[in-house]
């Protein structure tokens, strides 16, 4: 096969892979805009084409799986999250004493996929009273700042959240291998060992 005919190939594969981020962008495009048009559509397809001809992402390594299950928890517990950690946040504000103490804390991450950790770092960034930091990628270790923290035994529960969090981000957005790394779910014992 020549150049020239892998080239329309390779086309259409990066085209297909860039389709859903050509959607949002002209999504956003129409949205900003605020009504909808003929030439604001094909405006923002054309604005969103030379976006992401002169700024291109750079590819995901590394495919996910979207698993329903595990999704449905990810999605329960972080609104969970989001009303409790709001709840707890307000209330710190508004009383007398206010915010007594905070700490940050560093947590050692057992994925190594790009998009899980954004995953992982975008849903603990978004709940209150927790924000990432910095996200070492080289060791796999997320620091973040968190809220209404008593003692270590806070701490290592704001530690055991994190993991809690990362595990249910891998299990509904990660590969096979991805949860394999993890081993079996909390609360089952390992296969294959002996008691």
């Amino acid at each position: 096969m020549t150049a020239e005919a892998a080239a329309p190939g390779r086309l259409g594969h990066r085209l297909r892979h860039q389709l859903p981020l050509l959607a949002w962008l002209v999504l956003v495009w129409m949205l900003l805009w605020g009504t909808w048009s003929w030439a604001n559509l094909l405006g923002g397809a054309v604005i969103a084409l030379v976006v992401t001809s002169l700024l291109p992402l750079p590819p995901v390594v590394g495919g996910t799986r979207l698993r329903p299950g595990p999704l449905l928890r990810f999605v329960g517990a972080f609104v969970a999250d989001l009303i409790s950690s709001g709840a707890l946040v307000a209330w710190q504000t508004l009383r007398p004493s206010g915010i007594e103490r905070s700490a940050i804390i560093r947590v050692q991450t057992r994925t190594d996929s790009d998009l899980l950790l954004t995953i992982l770092a975008e849903s603990l960034t978004l709940v209150p009273g927790s924000m990432v930091l910095d996200l070492d990628r080289e060791r796999r270790v997320l620091t973040l700042h968190v809220l209404h923290v008593r003692g270590p035994d806070d701490v290592e529960r704001q530690r055991t959240s994190v993991l809690a969090q990362e595990e249910r981000v891998v299990r509904a957005f990660g590969t096979a291998a991805d949860v394999a790394a993890l081993g079996p779910p909390a609360g089952e014992p390992a296969r294959g060992g002996t008691s």
